[in-house]
């Protein structure tokens, strides 16, 4: 009993991880736009053009700078609550692993009888 407990414990740590893994990602690729949004933020505070270009789709179309810009920080306020909510999720899944780590310590602890 106490093996098929033991490999429970361990399938769900496994999942856990995998999930942690695919959070991590996330979040690299979160914290890759943010810094593509950044350097366009201020690349755009630098021009003194009143009318920018940006991509649409596959093609570059006219638009007015300050409506450029409160795109991209609209943008950019989405992936930063996106990352939080990312970071949050790990957090609690590296809870999860944590008590499963104590859980296979007792789990494999020699049983102890009283009164020997």
């Amino acid at each position: 009993m106490m093996v098929n407990e033991t490999q429970q414990l361990l399938e769900q740590a496994q999942v856990y991880q995998q999930q942690i893994q695919g959070i991590i990602t996330q979040k690299e690729t979160m914290n890759m736009q943010l810094l593509e949004m950044k350097n366009a933020l201020e690349e755009l505070e630098k021009s003194k053009e009143t009318e920018v270009y940006k991509l649409s789709g596959p093609v570059l179309i006219k638009a007015k700078k300050t409506e450029v810009e409160k795109d991209l920080k609209e943008k950019k306020e989405m992936i930063e609550v996106r990352v939080k909510t990312l970071e949050k999720s790990e957090a609690r899944i590296k809870g999860r692993i944590e008590e499963l780590r104590h859980k296979l310590t007792e789990v494999s602890k020699p049983s102890v009888k009283a009164g020997g």
